[in-house]
């Protein structure tokens, strides 16, 4: 085969052999852009989507990570996702309602296969990375407002974590009837917090309501109840409510269990029962699921109500809710991995 080559190649009766000669450096050199370009579109493809990662990897870091902490993290995860060169953190800068942007670039210099033939030995390529996270409800403070009704019932406020799949109780508010009668009937409302074996004994707000069917003692806070007089007073030997720290949760909502009368169950995130619940008097439509972390709005109050079931399906009037209560929330920076979107 080699003497076959060496004879074409010295054969004088034709043409082909010095035309073939000619052109073979430039085809070679065609062959290696394209295999050589090629090779720099999966490097760049890499490079950026290890670059996205090792940039949405900074979000889980606290508020007060230093900018040295964040670079290190940025070139290990970087480097752990196939990127090739360096990573490098251009800034990571907090605004002032808690909004995280971060900006970094990575830059490797490929070696070439064919191109070192046109000394072309190595081709640059940069990605870069930006991303916004907004801020995320971090605390809910909850404060009963009024109870009613002849049934008992409880609303508790469920959070779980990103690494737990069960979920915790965080917050209760219980309702329990004072045994009179009247249109609606009242009784006494008590918001708690776990003690540390997650027992809802330590109590955080409580407001007793007591019903007789004459007003001689009565005051501010007393208002006719069909034929009986009630009074509603807050205790304030428990404070004015419960403030619930949510920054690590990943998942929240609330339920609400009746535990007398129909002994049922309604969830905020159940589209099934969630439209038990009003959000500032407008009661929740049908197989729509509530997300607390937008039902409870950032720096503002809302006044949020639940039909215990007595009106069954609930009216679409609030006024006809059992129970009452404000929420306000607190939004600041989170290490959660929502509201985070890469804009570059």
């Amino acid at each position: 085969m080699r003497n076959a080559c060496r004879r074409f190649l010295r054969c004088k009766s034709g043409s082909f052999a010095p035309i073939m000669a000619i052109t073979a450096v430039p085809l070679l050199l065609a062959v290696g852009l394209v295999t050589d370009y090629s090779s720099a579109v999966s490097t760049h493809s890499t490079m950026q989507n290890a670059l996205d990662a090792a940039t949405l990897s900074l979000i889980g870091m606290p508020r007060t990570a230093t900018d040295d902490d964040r670079q290190v993290k940025l070139q290990a995860n970087y480097a752990a996702n196939g990127g090739r060169g360096t990573a490098e953190l251009a800034s990571a800068v907090f605004d002032a309602d808690g909004t995280l942007r971060i900006s970094a670039s990575a830059g490797y210099a490929m070696p070439t296969q064919f191109m070192s033939m046109a000394m072309i030995h190595d081709v640059p390529i940069d990605v870069t990375s930006k991303l916004v996270k907004k801020p995320r409800l971090i605390e809910a403070t909850f404060k009963i407002d009024k109870a009613s009704g002849y049934w008992n019932k409880t609303i508790t406020l469920y959070g779980s974590k990103p690494d737990e799949k069960n979920s915790n109780g965080l917050m209760q508010i219980k309702y329990e009837y004072n045994g009179k009668g009247g249109d609606k009937g009242y009784g006494t409302t008590t918001v708690y917090t776990p003690d540390e074996d997650g027992k809802f004994n330590v109590i955080r707000q409580q407001e007793i309501c007591t019903s007789s069917s004459n007003n001689k003692n009565s005051t501010a806070n007393t208002f006719r109840d069909g034929s009986l007089y009630t009074t509603c007073k807050f205790d304030s030997k428990y404070g004015s409510g419960a403030t619930i720290d949510v920054s690590k949760m990943q998942s929240l909502y609330l339920q609400m269990d009746v535990t007398s009368g129909d002994k049922a169950t309604r969830k905020s995130d159940d589209p099934k029962t969630s439209n038990f619940m009003y959000l500032d008097g407008v009661q929740v439509r049908k197989n729509e699921a509530v997300d607390i972390f937008t039902a409870v709005p950032c720096g503002q109050t809302s006044s949020q109500a639940w039909e215990d079931g007595g009106n069954n399906p609930p009216s679409l009037d609030v006024k006809n809710a059992d129970f009452f209560y404000k929420v306000t929330g607190k939004c600041d920076f989170s290490q959660m991995g929502s509201d985070t979107r890469l804009t570059q």
